[in-house]
C-alpha cells in the first residue's frame, strides 16, 4: 500500500489488514515504555490547512510511538501566508526527506492531487466533505472490539445521525462499515442528506433507535454550511439528538460513537459518561493505536533492522 487517501482506494482486505495490525499496536501502547523502533529514521510531515486537535495529536503520537521523525506544518506561521502555492509548499518541505504526508485540507481532492508532486506516500487527514479514511478506520476498529464476531461486522446494525451532507467522516464509515458487512443507515433532515443516496436513509430517528447496535452522532458542519439548512437549533436537536428519554431506549450492549469535536447541547443533550455504551474517548484511543498501524504498513520494510518489532 503506498498511500491511504480513501477507503475504497484501498479495499476490504487492506482494511482487515490495518485492523488486524492495530490489534499489535495496542498492545505496544499498553507497555511501560510504548515505543518501538520499527520506524526509525523515517520522517512524517503532518500538513494541516485546517484546525485540528484530536487527528494531529493522535498521527504525533503515533508516529513518535514508532520512533519515526516528526514535522508538524503550522499553516499560518509558513510561507502560505506570504502566498506561496501548495506545491511549492509540497515540493519545498519533500526536500528536507519526508516519507510520509499526513495532509488535512478544506478543498475535496487535495491528497489526491499532492501526491503528483512528491514520490512520499500520502495519508488523508480529511479532505474537505469527501473522506476521512483513518477516523473511519478507528471507529471500525472500536465496533469490531466491542462488537465484532471473528473479525467482522456482518448483521450489525449501525446509524449515522445528523449533518451526512457536510462530513467527509460519515463517507468514509459508510464506506468501511459496508464492507465489513454492516448494515447502515443514515438518520437526518432531507437537507442535510447528500444529493446522490450513499446508503438508506430515514428523517426519523424514534423510528429505528430500538433496534440499533451503534448510534453514531455527528456535529453540524457549520464551517462548512453557507445556507440555512435547518428551522432551529432547538428543532434540530428535538428530532435528531441523543436526548435523555433516546438514551433510555438504547440496547444494554448499544455503542454511542462520535468524532468529536462535540456540540454538546446540539447533538447529544445527555452526559456521554452516563452512558454505559459511550465509546468516544475509546475511539480517541484507538486512534493512536490505528495510525500507528497506517504509518507501519505504510513505511516499515521487512528488510529495514527494527521493522517487525512490534509483537511480543
Amino acid at each position: 500500500m503506498k498511500h491511504l487517501r480513501s477507503i475504497a482506494e484501498i479495499g476490504t482486505d487492506a482494511v482487515m489488514r490495518i485492523l488486524d495490525l492495530t490489534d499489535h499496536m495496542v498492545e505496544v501502547n499498553q507497555r511501560a515504555n510504548p515505543k518501538v523502533p520499527a520506524l526509525r529514521g523515517r520522517t512524517v510531515c503532518n500538513l494541516f490547512f485546517e484546525d485540528s486537535t484530536r487527528t494531529r495529536l493522535s498521527f504525533e503520537t503515533a508516529a513518535k510511538r514508532l520512533s519515526a521523525d516528526v514535522m508538524t506544518f503550522t499553516v499560518g506561521s509558513s510561507s502560505v501566508s506570504k502566498g506561496e502555492s501548495l506545491r511549492d509548499t509540497i515540493e519545498t518541505v519533500a526536500a528536507m526527506g519526508v516519507d510520509a504526508f499526513v495532509v488535512r485540507h478544506r478543498s475535496s481532492g487535495v491528497p489526491w492531487q499532492v501526491s503528483q508532486w512528491t514520490t512520499a506516500s500520502i495519508i488523508n487527514g480529511g479532505d474537505g466533505w469527501h473522506a476521512h479514511p483513518t477516523q473511519a478506520l478507528l471507529d471500525a476498529y472500536t465496533v469490531r472490539t466491542e462488537l465484532g464476531k471473528t473479525g467482522s461486522l456482518d448483521g450489525l446494525r449501525v446509524a449515522i445521525v445528523g449533518d451526512i451532507r457536510h462530513s467527509r467522516v460519515a463517507r468514509s464509515n459508510i464506506e468501511v462499515f459496508r464492507a465489513l458487512g454492516a448494515d447502515v443507515m443514515l438518520v437526518a433532515p432531507p437537507t442535510l442528506l447528500p444529493p446522490t443516496p450513499l446508503s438508506p436513509s430515514t428523517a426519523d430517528l424514534d423510528s429505528i433507535i430500538d433496534e440499533i447496535d451503534v448510534l453514531y452522532l455527528l456535529r453540524m458542519q457549520t464551517e462548512r454550511i453557507n445556507d440555512a439548512v435547518i428551522p432551529s437549533i432547538r428543532e434540530y436537536s428535538t428530532r435528531f439528538a441523543l436526548t435523555p428519554a433516546r438514551a433510555k431506549r438504547l440496547g444494554d450492549h448499544v455503542l454511542v460513537m462520535h468524532p468529536g469535536p462535540m456540540n454538546r447541547g446540539v447533538e447529544i443533550l445527555v452526559d456521554p459518561a452516563e452512558i454505559p455504551g459511550a465509546m468516544i474517548t475509546r475511539q480517541v484511543a484507538n486512534g493512536v493505536a490505528v495510525r500507528m498501524a497506517v504509518l507501519f504498513d505504510l513505511l516499515a520494510s521487512t528488510e529495514r533492522p527494527g521493522a517487525l518489532e512490534v509483537s511480543v
